[in-house]
Order: C-alpha cells, then sequence, then structure tokens
C-alpha cells in the first residue's frame, strides 16, 4: 500500500486562505501569492479553485486585496521587457463587432511608440481579437519573438492566452467559463495583471456601457474606473479611462472574416467603411496618444493626440505600419479587402413591416453568429446593413447570415425568429 505524501507547506497555507475567504475575513499578501502561485502551477486542482473563485464573486475584495491579487497573478508567470514608453488598450468588452484594436494598435505604432498588443480569442463574443488577427497573420508566438516583432516593426497583434502572462488568470477563467460569471473585481485583476506582466506603462482602457454588456450601468463604470485607477496609482502606470454609453457594435460585420474587413476598409480608407468604427478607435488611438505625448514632453495640447491619429489614418502610415505587422507576423502583407473570403451559404433577413428600428439585441446576435458557426469558423457571421434609429420598409434587408454550413446557416436562420437582433417599432 502507497504511503500518502502530505502536500507542502504552500498548499496548505492556500487552502486555509480559501477557508478564510469563504468567512468573509481579508487576506494579506503571503495567503494571497500562496494562492495564486498553487493556481498557476495547477496544484489546486478545479474544486479547491472554484471555491476560491465562488468566495471572491460573494464577498469581493477589499482595495488591498485587489493590490495583492494583481501583484501576485503578473508575478507568478512569464514578464515580457520593453523600456520606455510602452503603450496598450484593452476593453471590459461583451459588444460583438467593434474592432477597434486592430485599427489604433497600428496608428500608435506609426506614431513611434510600442504597442505589444496580445488579445484574447471569443469568451463572450462570436469573435475576439485574436481571432480576426488570425484571419490576416498567425497569432500565436513565444515570449522572445514578441519581444522582437515590437523592437523591429514597434507593435504585434498577438494571442496572449498561451505566453504564461498571469497564469492563474487564465486557469481561473476555465473555472468562471461553465458558469457565466464573472465579477468586476475579476475583471480589474485580470487585465491589470497582464498589462502589467506585458510591460505596458501607458494604457486607454475602453469601458462600453450598455443593457447587453458586461457593464450595464454608469454607475458600476464609475466604481470600475476608480479601481482601475487605484491599481494603476500602485503599479506607476499612467491611465486614461474612456466610458461610453454604447448600445449596438460600431462596425458593420460580427465574425472573424466579416470583422477582419471591417478594419482593412477603414485602414483603406473605404468608401464604404464602418464610419462609427472609426470614430471610436480614433477616439481611443487618440487619448492613447496624449497620454504617451505628456511623457516626452511638458504637455501635449488638447485633442493633439485625436489629430495626430487621424493624420497616420488618412495619410496611408497607419495602412502602411499594419502591413509591416502582418509580415512580421508571417500573413501576407499586400492583403486587400477583397482577398478575404466569407462563408459560401448565405441568408439576408428582411424586415417583416414598416417602421423604426428602436433597439438592438446584443446576446441575441451573439446566439445566432454562435450558431452559424462563429469563431471556429472564421468565415461565419453576420453583415448588419441597419443601425438604430433607422427608418425601414418592408421587405428591406436588415442583415445577412453567412457560414460555410448550410445546415448551420438553416438552424440560425429558424431560430432569428425567437431571438431577433433588431426591434421595429
Amino acid at each position: 500500500m502507497k504511503k500518502h505524501k502530505d502536500p507542502p507547506n504552500q498548499t496548505f497555507e492556500a487552502i486555509a486562505a480559501i477557508k478564510k475567504k469563504l468567512l468573509g475575513k481579508k487576506l494579506n499578501y503571503q495567503e494571497i501569492f500562496a494562492l495564486m502561485d498553487e493556481v498557476s502551477h495547477e496544484k489546486l486542482g478545479p474544486i479547491l479553485t472554484t471555491y476560491f473563485v465562488a468566495a471572491g464573486f460573494k464577498e469581493g475584495f477589499s482595495p488591498s486585496e485587489l493590490y495583492f491579487l494583481t501583484k501576485a497573478m503578473s508575478e507568478t508567470g512569464t514578464k515580457l521587457k520593453f523600456s520606455g514608453i510602452v503603450a496598450d488598450k484593452h476593453s471590459t468588452g461583451g459588444l460583438a463587432g467593434t474592432r477597434t484594436t486592430m485599427i489604433l494598435v497600428p496608428i500608435v505604432a506609426a506614431a513611434g511608440f510600442k504597442i505589444p498588443k496580445n488579445s484574447s480569442r471569443a469568451i463572450t463574443t462570436p469573435a475576439g481579437t485574436a481571432d480576426t488577427m488570425e484571419v490576416l497573420a498567425p497569432v500565436t508566438f513565444p515570449p522572445e519573438k514578441i519581444e522582437k516583432f515590437v523592437h523591429k516593426v514597434g507593435g504585434c497583434i498577438v494571442w496572449g492566452g498561451h505566453l504564461g502572462l498571469a497564469p492563474a488568470d487564465d486557469i481561473i477563467i476555465q473555472v468562471e467559463q461553465p458558469l457565466s460569471f464573472e465579477s468586476f473585481d475579476k475583471i480589474i485583476v485580470s487585465i491589470m495583471a497582464k498589462k502589467i506582466a506585458s510591460g505596458s506603462n501607458h494604457i486607454i482602457l475602453d469601458i462600453p456601457v450598455g443593457p447587453t454588456l458586461k457593464i450595464k450601468h454608469f454607475q458600476d463604470a464609475e466604481i470600475v474606473s476608480k479601481k482601475f485607477s487605484f491599481l494603476a496609482k500602485k503599479f506607476d502606470i499612467k491611465l486614461t479611462i474612456d466610458i461610453n454609453h454604447t448600445l449596438e457594435p460600431a462596425g458593420h460585420g460580427v465574425g472573424p472574416a466579416l470583422e477582419a474587413r471591417d478594419v482593412l476598409k477603414v485602414l483603406y480608407q473605404e468608401t464604404d467603411r464602418p464610419l462609427v468604427l472609426e470614430a471610436k478607435a480614433l477616439r481611443l488611438a487618440g487619448k492613447l496618444l496624449d497620454l504617451c505625448l505628456d511623457s516626452t514632453r511638458a504637455r501635449s495640447n488638447p485633442g493633439e493626440g485625436e489629430e495626430l491619429a487621424r493624420l497616420l489614418l488618412t495619410s496611408g502610415k497607419a495602412l502602411s505600419k499594419m502591413r509591416e505587422i502582418i509580415k512580421i507576423q508571417g500573413g501576407r502583407e499586400e492583403v486587400e479587402v477583397k482577398d478575404i473570403h466569407l462563408g459560401q451559404y448565405s441568408h439576408e433577413v428582411a424586415a417583416k413591416h414598416h417602421g423604426l428600428i428602436t433597439s438592438f439585441d446584443n446576446f441575441n446576435l451573439t446566439a445566432i453568429a454562435k450558431i452559424l458557426g462563429c469563431p471556429t469558423d472564421k468565415r461565419a457571421g453576420i453583415y448588419l446593413e441597419r443601425r438604430i434609429d433607422e427608418k425601414v420598409d418592408k421587405n428591406d434587408i436588415l442583415c445577412i447570415l453567412y457560414s460555410t454550413d448550410k445546415w448551420r446557416l438553416k438552424e440560425a436562420t429558424q431560430t432569428l425568429p425567437n431571438l431577433p437582433i433588431y426591434k421595429i417599432e
């Protein structure tokens, strides 16, 4: 009979910390580090990890615990190393079809600032930035390659899920996904830990607020904003925050290929580009550039960043930089919109009656897009022809569904009447 080995002291400490948190007590740094270290090395197992996640969701975390969690998460994994100003952008997300990152990164890199953007794949939406960038170029690279890319061309857009940046967070996400819950505190720690591990020191945070998004109320957005600002100050990070009311996607396309087409249309300045997406990308890029410019001299002029962002976009310099990024990541730098193919099966969704589009359901949009095959099927998705406050007549086309699987398209078409994307009154 095998003799049972006692777990090491740190495992005991981590388990004791979980018990303490379940009782509603505050944890110190040593307890939190023990927990994050054990989670990151997968020594606790899913059951104990779930107990910790549930305790944090129920009780929340104090400011000191938020700081300790962020510090421990960032210190128990890989770190990217860059010098000087390192720009970054993140969104609290939950909204499909708003791919601002892939426009912002080449703009900021073209301005001469380093921006190593590691992005996620889809979790709650039909496509993540990594899924969309993968339409144009590979996104999976080791940390040393990413450092080389950024030193050579100024920026990159890669998948961060395998880099080992804040690995405890990736394991906790796996626990959260089946239950479909994530506390605001956890979102804050997750984002900041990965930014610190990426070496970022100048960050724009996009907080969209809307009835079908992760953050539904402005009051919650203000609370989240204050906590982000607290952590940024603790880690000596310059942070600017953009809280915005969002009712529908900024782009026309939903799904990896369709969102990649939107990005290229903006970068190529095509006449049918999504102007709302362009405006949001320029606003975010401008705020981030203002932050970076402030650090290079005494002060930047109000609005100077957005003017510079617009100039870099309209002059074609952002497009040239995106081509450099695509090429260094192993894609075809001359790629154009016409090169991005969509699913061969499609269905036009027509308005049933005359009226005004009064609202948009992001939850239903995501559900239909996933039935079509997103994000695994890169060519699947939904092209949105109409926006809120537009008048439509009977049989006007509202959107077009795409898939590479005719049965998925049929299922999505049959489901749509029960999960309508648009409300017309």
